[in-house]
């Protein structure tokens, strides 16, 4: 129990505290480093692909120990599918259609419109799967305070598996 639960808070600091500095600190260094919002959306593309695979990763952990945390809130489920549901519509549309609109070799964005319209989406969705995760983060603290306020949930969810 102690590892899992170890595991999801650092899954949960890795990805939305990456997110967090990354948006916070090293896009504003970066871009002044570089010149140019361009050349610092070119390495935010590529930085962004490791952003959402441990995003998913992490996910995926949540649910794991939102089903084998005792007593199961559904809150937390309910959270747990808004964010899936916003790194689906991320990861599989807009990062492409992003990336789409940049040229890698030239440093160069392509179609400017089209790219701000979809960046300011992915600004969006992000911010609100940054809420969602707030929202399982706080909810999970509780599940795992009464989790350990009831020392006989443990013995229950061993001896009600068939």
């Amino acid at each position: 129990m102690f590892l899992r639960r170890f595991l999801v808070l650092q899954l949960l600091l890795l990805w939305q505290g990456g997110f967090v500095f990354y948006a916070l600190i090293v896009v504003p260094v970066g871009t002044d480093l570089l010149g140019s919002a361009t050349a610092q959306g070119i390495v935010t593309a590529r930085v962004t692909l490791w952003l959402n695979r441990i995003g998913w990763l992490a996910l995926f952990a949540f649910a794991v120990d939102a089903r084998m945390t005792t007593p199961r809130k559904m809150s937390r489920f309910v959270w747990i599918g808004i964010a899936t549901l916003l790194q689906a519509v991320l990861v599989f549309w807009l990062h492409d259609a992003i990336s789409n609109r940049l040229d890698f070799d030239e440093h160069r964005i392509r179609e400017r419109d089209g790219f701000y319209t979809l960046h300011r989406w992915y600004l969006i969705l992000s911010a609100l799967q940054w809420i969602a995760m707030l929202a399982f983060a706080s909810l999970t603290l509780a599940a795992w305070r009464a989790a350990d306020s009831d020392p006989g949930a443990a013995l229950r969810r061993i001896f009600n598996r068939r």
